[in-house]
């Protein structure tokens, strides 16, 4: 169970991965070697799963950001899309659904043309059918989580 300081340094730290242990101490109230210990500690409890850039995607060439749903064309195929899938560079995100559809696919391709090459190998390799949105604009993502405080609070008796 994290308490409410454990949530602050993960809050520090989504804003700010690069923040020295001393910046993030300062922020949440502690010395740099207590949040250096509770980092760790959330680093093997799986809680900070990875630290990353977040990079421009059109700075890097990927101009089209669009979103597949995926349903299969036998309902009594194994639901392994994630596997079979896997290698395909352009999915960044895969999420499992509830609906008409199982996957719902966030995909980054450089053009149109790819994206429509994309769809093809899905569908020969996934045995799947297709539905997808190509996204306009995206006016944020990559935000933050804000993790519920440990505290009372709305629906949280005090003492659970």
């Amino acid at each position: 169970m994290l308490d409410d300081r454990d949530l602050e340094i993960v809050r520090a730290l989504q804003e700010d991965a690069r923040a020295t242990f001393a910046d993030v101490g300062q922020r949440v109230g502690l010395s740099a070697s207590s949040v250096h210990q509770r980092v760790r500690k959330l680093e093997r409890a799986g809680v900070i799963r990875a630290y990353r850039a977040i990079v421009d995607p059109e700075a890097v060439g990927l101009y089209v950001t669009a979103l597949v749903s995926v349903m299969p064309l036998d309902p009594r195929q194994p639901d392994d899309l994630p596997e079979r899938v896997v290698e395909f560079h352009e999915i960044e995100d895969c999420y499992s659904v509830a609906g008409d559809e199982n996957y719902i696919l966030k995909v980054r391709t450089p053009t149109t043309g790819d994206l429509e090459d994309l769809l093809r190998r899905l569908r020969e390799k996934a045995g799947v059918q297709t539905r997808t949105t190509v996204v306009l604009s995206i006016p944020f993502e990559e935000r933050p989580m804000r993790p519920p405080s440990s505290g009372p609070g709305p629906g949280r008796a005090a003492g659970s």
